[in-house]
């Protein structure tokens, strides 16, 4: 499957990391490198509802940017905000591509779903990961 064919996954780094109060804000950069690192499998495997494999974005911005991205999930850094970065990958999705947002911030679910993305809550990326119920 090509990457343009499989469903465009856009994660919200910060809204699903600090989704956990796990100690996250001591170390926001190695937070979003962990999340980055649990989305590979994933990618693969695919999420509730979407196999895999998918092709994954994880924003990030703030003390996270710079985070690299890995075989599996591309990582944005805007230089602006990541919440505007998540809008234009949405929008630029395309006719007929699924796109699914993973957020739990209800203005940026408002933005995106005008273009005719899906969105999901933290936990359907989180689940299984430690404190990720």
């Amino acid at each position: 499957m090509s990457e343009e064919s499989a469903v465009l996954v856009i994660v919200d780094g910060a809204n699903v990391v600090g989704s956990v109060p796990d100690g996250w804000w001591r170390d926001r950069r190695g937070a979003a490198e962990r999340l980055r690192d649990a989305l590979v499998r994933r990618a693969e495997e695919g999420l509730p509802g979407l196999p895999g494999p998918l092709d994954l974005v994880l924003v990030v911005e703030g003390a996270a940017r710079g985070v690299a991205s890995v075989p599996g999930v591309r990582v944005a850094s805007p230089p602006g905000s990541g919440d505007d970065l998540i809008t234009e990958l949405a929008a630029g999705a395309g006719p007929g591509r699924e796109c699914v947002v993973v957020t739990a911030d209800r203005e940026l679910r408002r933005r995106v779903e005008a273009y005719g993305a899906r969105c999901v809550g933290p936990r359907t990326v989180r689940a299984g990961q430690p404190d990720g119920r």
